[in-house]
């Protein structure tokens, strides 16, 4: 029975050594967001203690952060930055099409400048450049960026895959080569080249029933050539 009192006695103790805490919201100021504080009650049998964000004290009692966290509300001061499909007036595009696989690259071209055309790009402000497969894109559209005549270069391809490993070979190396043609000349690079499982798959995306990739591609260049030259030079 002592044991049993003594066990009890014990366990009363401790539960009022727990804290019972609060959470406050303090009012809101013109201009600032909620702020939180955190206040304690003292323990059982201790001194009560404060600690503010301001004093070197360990954390005890009560905690409040400062009135020096900007609210989320503030986007007065944020500008959004987007290309313009419809100002396209003096910029200039280089499109690099590969011959190999030319009954798909063919009509991706054809897409690509028509929508040039439709969004009012001059016909002399549009080059073609022809290469012989889509590894030879990236080291073209390298020099054609870094030549300083172009806003954007357009990149169009087929990768069917075969029987072998070299499809991933060229779909790998087209894309690192695109991307590394952007990221060396400081121009747009647009990625504009098939990688497709069979030639149904890319016939479909040059005009058939999965629209054309090439006329999408050349929205993209459009849109990035438009951020570049007015937003980011």
């Amino acid at each position: 029975m002592a044991a049993v009192a003594e066990a009890a006695s014990l366990s009363f103790a401790a539960s009022r050594l727990v804290p019972r805490c609060q959470v406050k919201a303090s009012q809101l100021s013109q201009d600032s967001a909620p702020i939180l504080s955190l206040q304690s009650r003292s323990w059982t049998q201790r001194p009560q203690l404060s600690f503010s964000s301001s004093s070197s004290s360990w954390p005890g009692a009560s905690i409040e952060s400062n009135d020096h966290c900007s609210s989320f509300a503030r986007t007065n001061a944020i500008r959004h930055l987007v290309g313009s499909l419809t100002t396209t007036h003096g910029l200039r595009f280089a499109v690099v099409v590969a011959r190999f696989n030319e009954i798909v690259t063919k009509p991706l071209l054809e897409g690509a400048l028509a929508t040039f055309k439709a969004y009012n790009v001059a016909e002399e402000d549009v080059d073609v450049v022809w290469v012989p497969g889509s590894f030879e894109i990236g080291v073209v559209a390298t020099k054609l960026g870094k030549s300083g005549r172009y806003n954007a270069i357009l990149c169009i391809g087929a990768v069917i895959r075969g029987d072998t490993t070299h499809y991933d070979a060229v779909a790998n190396s087209a894309a690192s080569g695109v991307l590394s043609a952007s990221l060396n000349s400081g121009v747009p690079c647009v990625f504009g080249v098939l990688t497709c499982e069979d030639m149904e798959q890319a016939l479909n995306r040059a005009g058939g029933k999965s629209g054309n990739k090439g006329s999408e591609a050349a929205l993209t260049a459009i849109e990035m050539a438009s951020l570049f030259e007015h937003h980011l030079k």
